[in-house]
Formats: structure tokens, C-alpha cells, sequence
């Protein structure tokens, strides 16, 4: 079966951690050029996400959203507080993690990219289309002051995450 919404989200999956990736490249000091490409590019695929394909499903559900849809929400939370403040090896830790686990959940057989094709499947070309047509999240500077990191937290807890348990790992 052909299914282009999943291979257009997986592959952007792949690309975001390629550049994570080298952004990460040395233990001791982060890229910041790749990671404010990597910070962009994962906003914006959320943005694709939430504004056009969620939501396309959900219309073609009668307006319901799909039962995994709010468990991806809160980590669509939890990973945009995460991209607030300056990154440091525990935060990049910890976004791995979540990440990890929140695109299994998108791309695993049942998934919410294969609930979306199949409910979808009617208009596939005009969701590219508007794939197409996205613009980059225009990103702040970081902000590194308590409340970010601890608005963090509280959005990983609320998508059922510890911060400092998952840094022991």
C-alpha cells in the first residue's frame, strides 16, 4: 500500500535526527548552528503535524480527535518547552528520549501516521499540498531564566515523563 503521509512524516523524522545528530557530533560542546536548524525544523514539523495532518483526521472523524492524538499533544508540549532553554547535554538526554518514544507512537504499524492515512486517504494530495506550503516557525532566542526550565518539567510530567529519571538513565 502506498501511504506518502507516512513516508513525508517518517522521512522529516529522520532528517531532524540526522541533524540532531550533528549537532551532538562532539560529547563536550553542542552545534548551535545545527541545533537552531534542528530546533526549526522539529517546531515545524509539529506545526505540520498539529495544523494539518491532526487535524484533517480529526475532521474525517466526524471532529473527533483519534485516541492517541492527546498523548501526542502533551509531548508536542513537552518537546517545544524543551526547545526553550539553551540546550545542554541533559536536556538533549531527555529530548532524545521523549522523541524516541513519541515517534514510535506516530510511526509503529497502528500508529497514529497510519491512522491518519487511512482516515485521509480521500484527500492525500491536498494535505501535501498544504505540507507543501508550510512556513518555518519563526524561533526566539533561548530563554534561560527558572521558569523555562521549570515549565519544561511540568510539561513532561503532564505527557507522563521525569526529567531527572530519564538523566539517570
Amino acid at each position: 500500500m502506498n501511504k506518502p503521509l507516512y513516508k513525508f512524516f517518517t522521512e522529516d523524522h529522520h532528517r531532524l535526527e540526522a541533524i540532531l545528530d550533528k549537532a551532538t557530533e562532539n560529547p563536550n560542546e553542542i552545534n548551535m548552528d545545527f541545533y537552531q536548524k534542528f530546533r526549526t525544523g522539529l517546531l515545524t514539523h509539529i506545526k505540520m503535524e498539529e495544523k494539518i495532518l491532526f487535524l484533517a483526521a480529526q475532521k474525517a472523524n466526524n471532529n473527533e480527535p483519534l485516541p492517541i492524538a492527546g498523548q501526542l499533544r502533551l509531548e508536542h508540549g513537552a518537546i517545544t518547552a524543551l526547545m526553550v532553554p539553551t540546550p545542554t547535554p541533559d536536556i538533549v538526554k531527555v529530548l532524545r528520549y521523549v522523541l524516541e518514544k513519541h515517534d514510535l507512537a506516530e510511526e509503529e504499524p497502528g500508529g497514529m501516521y497510519d491512522a491518519c492515512e487511512a482516515m485521509t486517504h480521500h484527500q492525500t494530495q491536498e494535505i501535501l499540498d498544504q505540507l507543501a506550503e508550510v512556513t518555518e516557525v519563526p524561533v526566539h532566542p533561548h530563554k534561560d531564566i527558572p521558569l523555562a526550565m521549570q515549565a519544561a518539567r511540568r510539561a513532561l510530567n503532564r505527557a507522563g515523563y521525569d526529567f531527572d529519571e530519564i538523566v539517570a538513565l
